[in-house]
């Protein structure tokens, strides 16, 4: 299946060389291209995307606020975003998260690093790596808002109906823990685990893992250590 990639980016010379880049991929095509978080909005629900590399930094629309439009259509439950940051961790990454994104790429990522993460955000997985996982727990604790007992209690509702091993199984995820790591920490099958992250996904109501680890830390499943 060739997976559909949608390019936003406000900078016409970037949105080219990914274009290059991403058409030079067999399993790839680039299906448009929106230099404001609005056309992206438009042009995912126009060519179907798949994919969408997000700069986040736009005029106009933001990318953020285009991530929120995209995460809140139902219409668009398939599209995976990949918001584009000059910084692994800066400002504006948790709220991406929340927003709905899938995870986030430095902007002088490898050429293969930026192709890995399109396939990965297809397959519905997160690009959390250890690092990124680590800002995004900081950002957590700093960002830590008024309580809300409505809110809290419909994550505490939905957190009981997992079964123990989908807990445990969602710990790791939100550790930054691959499926085949998860599978030899708790010595089983990656096919399992697999299972157990999909179930948590239906239970939760959460789009792909990027919403698993930002559910876990926001419900209190995991706290993040203080050094």
């Amino acid at each position: 299946m060739t997976i559909r990639v949608l390019l936003a980016d406000d900078q016409t010379l970037l949105r080219s060389a990914f274009r290059v880049l991403v058409d030079s991929e067999p399993d790839m095509e680039v299906v448009g291209e929106a230099s404001d978080g609005a056309e992206a909005v438009r042009l995912a629900r126009e060519e179907r995307a798949d994919v969408v590399l997000m700069d986040i930094r736009m005029p106009g629309t933001d990318g953020l606020a285009a991530t929120r439009m995209i995460s809140a259509d139902p219409a668009l439950a398939g599209v995976r975003v990949v918001i584009l940051t000059t910084f692994e961790v800066d400002d504006y990454v948790v709220q991406s998260l929340r927003a709905g994104a899938s995870g986030f790429l430095g902007k002088g990522s490898e050429p293969e690093e930026m192709l890995n993460a399109i396939r990965i955000a297809a397959e519905g997985e997160a690009l959390l790596s250890p690092v990124a996982t680590k800002g995004l727990i900081a950002r957590f604790l700093a960002q830590e808002g008024p309580a809300d007992p409505d809110r809290d209690q419909d994550r505490a509702e939905k957190l009981r109906s997992l079964t123990g091993r989908e807990r445990e199984v969602l710990v790791q995820v939100a550790g930054g823990h691959s499926n085949d790591e998860i599978a030899e920490r708790l010595e089983v099958s990656p096919l399992t685990v697999k299972t157990h992250v999909n179930r948590a996904m239906a239970k939760l109501g959460a789009r792909d893992r990027a919403q698993l680890v930002v559910t876990a830390y926001e419900s209190g499943l995991v706290r993040p250590r203080v050094e």
